[in-house]
């Protein structure tokens, strides 16, 4: 196997903020030659796909500023520190949606930039909900919703859900259903 990896020389945190730092590594190349890496360090996240228990799944509009628009997603937010990706999958179902869940079941996980961040994204279904109150950040506006399941996953296929970790959660869901229940063919 060819020697891929790059080695460390040195680093400056560029920025560091709220949520997001920014990093400037100096490397060297597999080849030995020298050059600049620049990335994004996030705490990483979580998205949920919260089931209902006639098989309906909940939804959230959200406007995302770096974007300008309202995005159709999966309840999910950021990793806090010391926080375990299941607890924080189950703080954010609460906070966003006012659901608690009985049972997390673990997906995968997605690296949405690998390019630019090292951020990941832990996938999980969630079942056995039961409505609380909803408690959400005071910089946090959602409009909550639920469709059935397959109307969610064709959502994705029309191009009306392009959240990235959204795409994933819910289609790695359908396989995941598909192969439980030995169906064969394409989507």
């Amino acid at each position: 196997m060819t020697l891929l990896t790059e080695e460390k020389i040195s680093g400056i945190l560029v920025y560091d903020g709220c949520l997001l730092k920014v990093h400037r590594d100096e490397v060297k190349l597999p080849n030995g030659k020298i050059s600049i890496r620049e990335y994004i360090h996030h705490p990483g996240a979580v998205v949920v796909l919260p089931f209902l228990e006639e098989g309906d799944v909940i939804l959230e509009r959200q406007f995302r500023y770096p974007a300008s628009q309202v995005f159709i997603e999966c309840p999910a937010g950021k990793i806090d520190p010391g926080e375990s990706p299941e607890e924080t999958a189950r703080r954010e179902l609460l906070e966003e949606t006012g659901y608690t869940c009985r049972e997390l079941r673990y997906l995968g996980k997605t690296h949405p930039g690998i390019g630019y961040t090292d951020e990941i994204i832990y996938l999980y279904e969630g079942y056995g909900l039961s409505l609380q109150e909803v408690n959400r950040d005071d910089d946090e506006f959602l409009e909550i919703f639920h469709v059935p399941f397959e109307e969610a996953r064709q959502m994705v296929l029309r191009g009306e859900i392009t959240d990235a970790k959204s795409v994933a959660a819910i289609l790695l869901s359908y396989e995941n259903r598909r192969s439980e229940s030995g169906i064969q063919g394409e989507y």
